[in-house]
């Protein structure tokens, strides 16, 4: 087992435990998600000793290859990222969880697969609230018309919203993006949503920012496994 791992996993947590205190939270509300993208099976097993067993993954061929690497482990893959539409198939079959559905087209497709594998699949629905073009997600009008739409597709299963903010060294923006999110989600139960409860948002460098505003789970990578290459 690494040592370093080990150090940086227990500097995270009192990371998240401040975090948490400041915001009058309990540490637990809080569920940590390990994003492994482009680490070595190596590091990820090294995380799985030291008892973490949900990472998130990117694309969909990284979560086949960890899923077949990793198999009899008792360990989730969760996709993060973009999804197209054409890999339905395999995040129907792989995936244990998708945080980023954004269009009807993709749930249509995942539905149809789902259906094949006999199986349910706990998604969240990512919404932009970045100013950004190069992120992905609904735009926030969009959002109850598309969770009424949701209630068709009865093999997947809406757990809460996902949210990318804004990159910028400006606090006040990125808390913005996380307080929207926060208020689309107090506003979808409001309609009657009562399963869309969770919150995802937040990453190595702005985690803190986003307990602050309610998240329920941060997506951390280099803060565990170091930088990428």
């Amino acid at each position: 087992m690494s040592k370093v791992m080990k150090q940086r996993l227990q500097q995270l947590l009192q990371r998240i435990a401040i975090a948490c205190e400041q915001a009058q939270r309990e540490p637990q509300s809080v569920r940590l998600l390990p994003v492994s993208k482009t680490f070595s099976h190596e590091l990820v097993q090294q995380a799985i000793m030291l008892g973490l067993t949900r990472f998130g993954e990117n694309r969909i061929q990284d979560i086949r290859s960890r899923y077949e690497h990793f198999a009899g482990q008792p360990v989730q893959w969760v996709m993060i990222g973009h999804a197209q539409t054409n890999k339905a198939r395999d995040i129907a079959r792989y995936a244990d969880e998708l945080q980023s559905l954004d269009r009807l087209a993709l749930a249509e497709a995942l539905q149809r697969r789902l259906d094949g594998e006999q199986r349910c699949l706990p998604v969240y629905i990512q919404v932009k609230t970045a100013q950004e073009d190069s992120k992905f997600g609904l735009d926030p009008s969009q959002l109850m018309p598309f969770l009424a739409q949701l209630k068709h597709f009865d093999r997947l299963q809406p757990q809460g919203l996902m949210t990318m903010a804004t990159q910028t060294d400006d606090t006040k923006e990125i808390r913005r993006c996380f307080a929207q999110l926060r208020l689309l989600r107090d506003q979808a139960q409001e309609a009657g949503y009562e399963n869309i409860t969770r919150l995802s948002m937040g990453m190595s460098g702005d985690f803190e920012l986003a307990i602050a505003e309610g998240a329920t789970d941060i997506r951390v990578g280099s803060a565990l496994f170091g930088h990428r290459a």
